[in-house]
Order: structure tokens, then C-alpha cells, then sequence
């Protein structure tokens, strides 16, 4: 698979990233694994999912599809070939839609727990938050980087 760089992180991805937004919901979980084994049979390494997916389907919460990534690399011991992006940003039940500092240390920490994993190798604010400052947000991106429970980060859906 032909890779390409992430950014100026000296990192190389697959040039193709595989999208799990719906796995473990409207996509069932055998399908979901059929997906995922022949993305990696194929050479490519790069997942992306969010806490919140898939949230708007009736009877999920979101984290179904971090979860379901979660189960897949233990059972397929694959963790250390991937590179792994997820978001944090949007509401959850129990949990205000924003980018403040404890709210991204509290779902990264569930994230986390939910892929079974130690780090995040690209965490992304999924949107943008015009009621906090973005030197608050960024400082708790910095203390999860600190910390290494994060790789690197990002930005999705801020205006520009």
C-alpha cells in the first residue's frame, strides 16, 4: 500500500483511511470484521472513528464503533500495525457537545478504555468550539500528548 506523510509528524499513513463510522451499528459486527480484515489484508493501516459514533441510529449511544475496533485488535493482535485517529468534540448521552479542558481528558480516558488501548496515535477535536478558548482546549491536547496517551493531534469541521 502506498503510504503518505501525516502532516510534518515524520509519521507515514496508508493513503487510504478506512472510515468505522457506522461499524458496530447500522454495519453489524461480522460485517464490520469482514471490512476490517480485508482493508489490512490489502496493506492499508489507517482506521478512523469518533466517540460519538454512531450515536444517531435508534438504540446506540456512541462509542459502539470505538468498541467494536477495540474487540478487533485484541482478537486479531494487530494493535501495534495500525495507526489509530478518533475525535472527541460532539455530545454524548450524559455529556455536553465542546472542546473544554475536562472534556476532553474525561472522553479520551472512555476512548480509550473503549479501543483498549494505551494511546491515541492521531485524536482530533471534531468540531470546532466557539465558546472555549482554543488555548484551553489546546493545553489539554498538550497535557493527553504529555502524558502519552495521545500521538498527535488534529482539527475537523472548523470553519476557516
Amino acid at each position: 500500500m502506498r503510504t503518505v506523510p501525516l502532516g510534518k509528524t515524520g509519521v507515514e499513513v496508508s493513503v487510504f483511511c478506512l472510515g468505522t463510522m457506522d461499524f458496530g451499528t447500522h454495519t453489524d459486527p461480522e460485517t464490520s470484521y469482514e471490512l476490517l480484515d480485508l482493508y489490512v489484508e490489502k496493506g492499508s493501516f489507517f482506521l478512523d472513528t469518533a466517540n460519538v459514533y454512531a450515536r444517531w441510529w435508534p438504540g446506540y449511544v456512541g462509542g459502539e464503533s470505538e468498541a467494536l475496533l477495540g474487540r478487533w485488535m485484541r482478537e486479531r493482535k494487530n494493535r501495534s500495525r495500525l495507526f489509530l485517529a478518533t475525535k472527541v468534540g460532539f455530545e454524548m448521552l450524559g455529556i455536553e457537545r465542546g472542546l473544554r479542558a475536562h472534556q476532553i481528558e474525561e472522553k479520551c480516558e472512555k476512548s480509550l478504555k473503549r479501543l483498549g488501548v494505551e494511546a491515541i496515535d492521531l485524536y482530533y477535536a471534531h468540531r470546532d468550539d466557539p465558546n472555549t478558548p482554543l488555548e484551553e482546549t489546546l493545553e489539554a491536547f498538550y497535557k493527553l500528548i504529555k502524558a502519552g496517551k495521545v500521538r498527535f493531534i488534529g482539527a475537523s469541521n472548523y470553519p476557516a
